[in-house]
């Protein structure tokens, strides 16, 4: 249930906390200031991952009781299910934002994304170099370029989210290269080294359908442990995890793909077709050929 006096915020809620939302699809949003939701609840939790460049003055918020305080060039990791309080920022204050929901799948995600984001969940601030800062800058330009020209160049989609994807990745890449080599596994809480080790697995599965049990035993733990593990970082169980990852990847293979219903559930380790075609419609709403149809699948 929710904690008493904390609201809860979706990605879907953005759209409606600010008007300076750029670009949003239901798993990516993309928004240039943090005023309006910055007047909008004294106290927040958030149910996504959100990741702030302030490019001018200075922002400073509580994340997890913890104060941080940014000014330009800086960047700053909100962890999804991280409570947000006490946000004041200088008049002159500008910043990108970029948000990402778990919830459409985490295809997206690498070992090395996997490791960046394990290490900041301690240390989520980093100052960023001035040719990183101007690379963020031209992703930041290019896509509002496209969102306020929808005529020039494809105005398909996909274009835009393969856009803001390499944007999620490169400023993902310029946040790990601030820590380098000198992270240390053994500073690491025991349920922090099996969490991390499971989302390493996750990613490295490519989306094939396992169990709960497989990644426990792999990982010499219980499966009741390991759950206790996933709601304690990411406010989800493990299946929930898992499912996302597995529905992630169905996604991608059913609308980027040339491949059939059928080698796709073979590819990702489903025992039948029939199967198969029940955990789509499950999670995804639609049967597999009904959400390549709806998706404009082949277009």
């Amino acid at each position: 249930m929710p904690e008493t006096g904390i609201q809860q915020i979706n990605l879907n809620d953005v759209p409606m906390l600010s008007a300076h939302v750029k670009y949003f699809d239901g798993e990516i949003g993309f928004a240039d200031d943090i005023r309006s939701v910055a007047t909008l609840s004294k106290v927040f939790k958030v149910n996504f991952v959100a990741m702030i460049h302030c490019t001018q003055g200075h922002l400073s918020m509580k994340v997890n009781s913890v104060r941080y305080d940014i000014g330009a060039n800086d960047g700053l990791l909100i962890d999804v299910q991280s409570v947000v309080s006490d946000i004041s920022y200088d008049h002159d204050m500008s910043c990108k934002i970029v948000c990402i929901s778990l919830e459409g799948g985490i295809t997206f995600v690498t070992k090395s994304v996997f490791e960046a984001f394990i290490y900041f969940k301690h240390n989520p601030v980093v100052h960023f170099s001035p040719e990183e800062k101007e690379l963020m800058s031209r992703y930041y330009e290019l896509a509002v370029f496209k969102m306020e020209h929808p005529g020039v160049g494809s105005s398909d989609k996909e274009s835009m989210r393969t856009l803001l994807r390499a944007y999620v990745l490169d400023m993902i890449a310029n946040l790990t290269s601030h820590y380098g080599e000198e992270r240390d596994m053994a500073m690491m809480r025991q349920g922090d080294k099996i969490f991390h080790r499971f989302v390493l697995m996750l990613a490295k599965s490519n989306g094939s359908q396992r169990s709960v049990k497989d990644y426990a035993d792999e990982l010499c733990v219980s499966s009741k442990y390991l759950t206790s593990i996933c709601r304690t970082h990411e406010g989800k169980t493990a299946s929930e995890l898992i499912s996302l990852n597995t529905t992630g990847h169905i996604k991608q293979l059913l609308l980027y793909s040339t491949l059939s219903i059928k080698e796709i559930a073979q590819q990702l380790g489903f025992d039948n077709l029939s199967f198969f075609g029940k955990y789509v419609k499950k999670h995804l709403g639609y049967s597999p050929n009904k959400f390549r149809k709806i998706n404009g699948y082949g277009k």
